[in-house]
């Protein structure tokens, strides 16, 4: 699977194959590439929230958008470190920082780069998400020992504007060069159920599987229809077809690891279940994903205690 080429018609066969073969598929893939008893923990801290110039439909942190979040400036380096520390005691593998900028300011990025300096020392990997990037921006993460940088595609090109008019499709992929040419993991994926075609979602890992190369990190999000959004009313998208959205990705893009992120909190313990069996084998693990509720950290022990998961193991301190 890894060096099939992919087009339209063979992703939509996949969607349209029997629910309980599609898992088959997937689990078969997922074992051939994992330990299919482990999964990644990782946790994601905002570090600088709010009033955000970007018109992200979906997303609370707009300051287009009246949703009552209230912003807050970029953190201290050292409440990042502690929370970084705790992240680690909890068992996190990956801790993944989120700034909501459409690009890193210039007065706030020498201490972006302490943070993934400290979180690295702590021996965690160290993943950044600050929108958009250029070439000098990506090198110095690098220097400073970044692993991951997250910067999702979303859905398909062609649904795009309809979510986001302040930020290209092609500025996103921009990034996405940048930041692989800086020798840096991208993480990227996108948020699934936002009033889009099963079309978009096959055009959308169409995107992802024919990047230069698979994304090392691939997050789907369940959209989290946000009181004061554009998409506050939006129907929440059936699970099977969620389900078999995780299915596709891991038979698409058989080493990239599969975090099961957002909305994972109105997420049944089947559902998430069915998740890892369709091949997610990543979670973000705490109690807060950015400003979203997340499955209480209890919970997700509890839930990996009852699938027989074990937790990635951690690297040693620097």
């Amino acid at each position: 699977m890894l060096n099939q080429t992919w087009n339209h018609g063979s992703v939509q066969a996949l969607y349209e194959l029997p629910f309980l073969e599609l898992l088959y598929q997937a689990q078969s893939v997922h074992r051939q590439n994992f330990d299919n008893e482990k999964m990644e923990l990782c946790t994601l801290l905002s570090v600088k929230t709010g009033a955000c110039p970007e018109d992200c439909a979906y997303c609370p942190q707009s300051g287009h958008y009246k949703t009552g979040l209230e912003k807050e400036k970029l953190m201290d380096v050292n409440l990042v470190v502690s929370q970084a520390k705790q992240a680690k005691a909890q068992g996190a593998k990956r801790f993944c920082m989120g700034a909501a900028w459409k690009n890193p300011p210039k007065k706030d990025f020498p201490k972006v780069l302490e943070m993934v300096k400290k979180v690295k020392e702590l021996g965690l990997e160290a993943c950044v998400t600050l929108g958009t990037l250029d070439q000098d921006q990506a090198k110095a993460l690098k220097e400073n020992g970044l692993d991951y940088y997250n910067h999702n595609l979303d859905t398909s090109p062609e649904y795009y504007e309809e979510i986001i008019t302040t930020r290209t499709y092609q500025e996103r992929l921009n990034t996405l060069e940048n930041v692989r040419d800086a020798e840096i993991n991208v993480c990227c994926g996108g948020i699934i159920g936002m009033g889009e075609s099963r079309e978009d979602r096959v055009k959308f890992l169409l995107q992802l599987v024919n990047l230069p190369k698979h994304p090392e990190s691939v997050p789907i999000n369940r959209l989290i229809a946000t009181k004061g959004t554009p998409l506050e009313n939006v129907k929440q998208l059936d699970d099977f077809e969620f389900i078999r959205t995780i299915a596709v990705a891991r038979v698409m893009m058989p080493k990239s690891k599969l975090r099961l992120s957002a909305g994972r909190d109105d997420m049944s313990e089947t559902m998430q279940a069915l998740c890892y069996m369709a091949g997610a084998n990543s979670i973000f693990f705490g109690d807060t994903l950015l400003t979203a509720s997340n499955p209480e950290t209890h919970a997700d022990m509890q839930l990996m205690k009852k699938m027989g998961f074990k937790r990635e193991a951690q690297k040693d301190a620097c």
